[in-house]
């Protein structure tokens, strides 16, 4: 069982979180000014690199905060955790 940390609420089991895609996703600005095929990208297009990858999780069935992940996709660890707002580590 993959064990993920929290920020707020500690080590919880993997069946608490939902995973909420890849982090630190700017959105436009003025989006009315977005081409069709910008747009497009940046709703449906993002990363899939083998090895650590920011994410997005959210605490569903405990404090309900979202807060950043960086995961190592190839193993499936969680390396750290860390909240909105901080810098990456």
């Amino acid at each position: 069982m993959l064990l993920i940390t929290c920020p707020w609420c500690g080590a919880r089991p993997e069946l608490e979180f939902s995973y909420g895609g890849e982090a630190h996703i700017a959105r436009p600005a003025d989006p009315a000014s977005v081409s069709d095929a910008d747009w497009t990208a940046f709703l449906h297009l993002r990363g899939n690199p083998k090895g650590a990858h920011r994410e997005r999780w959210r605490h569903t069935h405990g404090c309900a905060r979202f807060f950043n992940a960086v995961r190592d996709t190839a193993s499936d660890t969680i390396l750290a955790t860390y909240k909105p707002g901080d810098p990456p580590p």
